[in-house]
């Protein structure tokens, strides 16, 4: 008689609660098609160098020029040349209490995200979320013993948050709110009058605000970006930033978090960012050589995102073709590297994005990501990436057109037309 055999290991449990399908199941099905001789079209992730997209030179060129002193640890924070320069920055933005001690360089906005959650959440606190959110940020509340409360951020609002709605979840355990300005996965950019509201509501209830700003140099149509620490004044207020996406190198995952607001209220905070640092000794070095000539240097990403610009047309493109579809509908993004189109309400119900995907990618060879994916409680959305070429993306919606054409043919066959809603546009 055989002997058992031995129980599997077991695994966090709080990982169930985890959703991260921009990397998820459908992209290693598309790892599976390509082991197959498949070519797919892969609109999941926001990834420059993918697309054709380089670093600039003259970051290239700074790293290149410093190689030699990139062997050795540096500070826990990050290099001081970098962080000076990061704090100055901000400053010149209108940050308060900003200095190169309470500047932090990760490897990437990701690592920095889970460090200050770490260094936030007793088991039990509440973060506020958006939904739909860049599911980095549940996840991490999750995995730090944190529970995360979904603000909504629907489409009939231009994917902006109602602050009354929002402030309405604020309880005792609440420690902070989360804002992704400009969104991903929506486009959507906020305006001044909206976060000034946030601002007071995380200063009467003595909240942190954590702000990814990743995307703040890339908006369309003369969309103006705010950073909120300027508004923020003395409440406490960590923006993050970096490389990965309006200098288009995400593979050197070169990313900050930058503190500001009062500094008695946050000293505490701060150490505790220094101390979860340290632990993991030091960011990628050569990467952060190339900060100053960012931050300093030319800018490289006005001309794309411009009429004309190579991100302006793709985002044209999308809007293009979702005006044409009898099935789709758009809150036309107004910067990040995303649309987040949705299913017309009269084709709707029913409607299962996931299952969409799946057809998509193995039919018609193109990989999206489903809008459940972040968070939301519906199921009629899908998120692409603004980074092809809009040939590529015209080619993108004819297919995702078939798709729904196919469902939408079949689905009709087993509810009648005229039990369907009447289709609402907006």
């Amino acid at each position: 008689m055989s002997a058992p055999l031995p129980a599997p290991l077991k695994t966090r449990e709080r990982l169930t609660e985890v959703r991260y399908e921009i990397r998820g199941e459908l992209a290693r099905r598309a790892r599976e098609l390509e082991g197959q001789g498949r070519t797919l079209i892969k609109l999941n992730i926001g990834n420059p160098g993918a697309f054709g997209f380089r670093a600039p030179d003259h970051l290239q060129r700074a790293i290149a020029e410093r190689i030699h002193d990139t062997d050795p640890y540096t500070h826990q924070q990050g290099l001081p040349i970098a962080r000076e320069t990061i704090a100055a920055h901000h400053a010149a933005r209108g940050a308060q209490g900003v200095s190169a001690e309470r500047v932090f360089v990760g490897n990437g906005v990701s690592e920095l995200i889970d460090i200050a959650l770490r260094a936030l959440l007793n088991p039990g606190d509440e973060v506020l979320v958006p939904s739909p959110d860049y599911p980095l940020w549940s996840a991490a509340t999750i995995l730090n013993d944190g529970r995360p409360v979904f603000y909504q951020c629907k489409a009939g609002d231009g994917f902006l948050p109602d602050p009354d709605a929002l402030e309405a979840l604020v309880s005792p355990r609440t420690r902070a709110i989360v804002l992704i300005n400009p969104n991903n996965p929506t486009g959507a950019v906020y305006p001044r009058a909206l976060l000034e509201r946030i601002v007071a509501i995380a200063a009467k209830h003595e909240l942190l605000l954590l702000c990814d700003e990743i995307y703040d140099g890339i908006t369309y149509d003369d969309a103006p970006f705010e950073p909120i620490a300027p508004l923020a004044g003395d409440v406490p207020c960590v923006s993050f930033g970096g490389l990965s996406k309006v200098h288009r190198a995400c593979g050197w995952r070169v990313g900050w978090a930058v503190l500001s607001g009062d500094e008695a209220r946050s000293r505490d905070f701060r150490n505790a960012m220094d101390l979860l640092g340290a632990l993991r000794l030091c960011a990628n070095v050569p990467g952060q050589f190339a900060i100053e000539a960012a931050l300093t240097g030319i800018d490289t990403i006005s001309a794309l995102c411009a009429p004309g610009g190579r991100l302006h047309e793709a985002r044209r493109a999308v809007i293009e073709a979702c005006d044409a579809s009898p099935y789709l509908q758009l809150v036309a993004p107004a910067g990040a590297l995303y649309a987040f189109p949705g299913i017309a309400e009269e084709f709707s119900q029913g409607f299962d994005d996931h299952a969409f995907a799946l057809e998509l990618m193995e039919a018609e060879g193109v990989l999206v990501v489903p809008g459940n994916s972040f968070n939301v409680p519906y199921r009629n959305h899908f998120r692409v990436t603004l980074l092809p070429e809009p040939a590529q993306l015209r080619e993108v919606f004819a297919r995702i057109h078939r798709v729904l054409e196919r469902q939408i043919t079949d689905a009709r066959k087993v509810v009648p037309l005229a039990k369907r809603p009447a289709r609402v546009t907006g």
